[in-house]
């Protein structure tokens, strides 16, 4: 199972900052948190950064038990 880490606007979508979540593929672990956690997270993942293990990641890369799968929605700040 791999893990999805949630910052800002997704973690407060979430309810936490990490959780287990299943799926083979970037995109396959991200619909099952949609599904998972509704619209408020799938309006945050819509202008949102994912990266996988550290790296951009694309809806079809491969996710393995111990990959992370890392939401991360725009920042403003100044």
């Amino acid at each position: 199972m791999a893990t999805l880490r949630v910052f800002a606007q997704a973690r407060e979508a979430v309810g936490t900052g990490s959780v287990p979540i299943e799926g083979t593929t970037v995109g396959a672990v991200l619909d099952a948190a949609v599904a998972e956690y509704g619209d408020g997270f799938a309006a945050v993942l819509a202008g949102s950064k994912v990266w996988l293990n550290g790296e951009p990641a694309e809806r079809d890369d491969a996710v393995g038990d111990r990959d992370e799968v890392a939401v991360l929605p725009p920042v403003s700040g100044g």
